[in-house]
């Protein structure tokens, strides 16, 4: 820790000099401007940096011994979560085959990453959304839009033994990864240029929380998605009409609790926040009484319904967590509960 000093000049103002290491690694010459920026918690933060554009940052790939596809994708996606706004592939020779394939679906899986050059040893993908353009708010608002529909028709396709709905709701978990991927990348970014949540209108903090919230929202996608693949299994078998009355009952409570969390995230509501936490009990009541009374099914259908009783479940809980995420925040900035 540096411990400098306040001093006075011209008899009004107070200046601290500093660090000369920092200065000659941020090539900080006499008269040069920087940026200071007051921080909610007190603090000021310097910046070398005083333009308002956006970082550049290119990160580059070898991929002349690589003949892993999926690791090679993930780590696409890393670079991509990771906030850089270019991505250079290169190989000493002919790109391997399956590169291409790997960077067509990156960029289709990806929102604002395009291909901008390419060779037979190259590729390079650059990134041409301007994260202000897509608000936190607007993203995990459709997030929401998406895994409460995919809920809504991985039941319907359980009811109505449609294997067609099944499947498009399998297909959907895609784009709630895109979106999940997408507010990863916004927050990470934000975290390494403080001008850009200025220029967004949210804290850091703020940020975290709807980064939170976003992972739960995938979490949930990945649930309805499990509940989709169940409904596919019991599509050509009787069904027990007892057992299904119970599920749509379970259903209903799960999906009532997450409206509620996602009310009371938006509204920053701690009293309906509190009171969404304690529905789960019942809804866990309601699970365990379906998973009982499959005991005396056979095992493929007594495992799918319960592997589906499991994930109505979890919807409840991931709420939970939602509601948990609001209580924390408004005791952190707020006085008078």
């Amino acid at each position: 820790m540096d411990i400098r000093r306040v001093q006075m000049t011209g008899g009004s103002s107070f200046v601290v000099t500093l660090p000369k290491d920092w200065t000659q690694q941020m090539s900080i010459k006499k008269n040069d401007p920087v940026r200071v920026t007051p921080q909610a918690d007190g603090t000021l933060l310097i910046s070398a940096n005083i333009s308002e554009d956006q970082i550049q940052r290119t990160r580059e790939f070898d991929v002349t011994t690589c003949t892993n596809a999926t690791f090679f994708f993930r780590s696409l996606i890393g670079a991509y979560i990771a906030g850089y706004t270019e991505i250079k592939i290169r190989s000493r020779g002919r790109l391997p085959s399956f590169v291409r394939m790997v960077v067509r679906d990156f960029t289709q899986m990806t929102i604002g990453q395009e291909v901008l050059e390419e060779s037979e040893t190259g590729v390079t993908i650059k990134d041409l959304l301007n994260p202000g353009e897509l608000p936190f708010e607007n993203t995990l608002r459709r997030m929401i839009v998406i895994v409460k529909g995919m809920h809504l028709d991985a039941i319907a396709a359980l009811f109505e033994q449609d294997q067609a709905l099944a499947e498009e709701v399998i297909a959907q978990d895609r784009d709630v990864d895109r979106l999940h991927w997408l507010m990863a990348r916004q927050t990470n970014m934000v975290m390494r240029n403080i001008n850009l949540s200025k220029k967004m209108g949210l804290t850091l903090y703020t940020a975290s929380q709807y980064l939170l919230v976003s992972r739960t929202l995938e979490r949930i996608g990945d649930h309805a998605v499990r509940i989709a693949r169940n409904a596919v299994i019991l599509s050509d078998k009787d069904q027990d009409q007892d057992i299904l009355s119970r599920v749509r009952g379970a259903s209903t409570l799960s999906l009532t609790i997450f409206e509620q969390s996602i009310t009371a995230f938006f509204d920053l509501d701690i009293r309906r926040a509190n009171a969404t936490i304690e529905e789960v009990k019942g809804l866990e009541h309601l699970c365990e009484e379906i998973t009982t009374a499959m005991l005396t099914h056979e095992a493929e259908d007594a495992i799918a319904v319960g592997y589906i009783a499991e994930s109505i479940r979890r919807l409840g809980e991931y709420s939970a967590d939602i509601a948990e995420n609001v209580i924390n925040y408004v005791v952190e900035h707020e006085r008078d509960l």
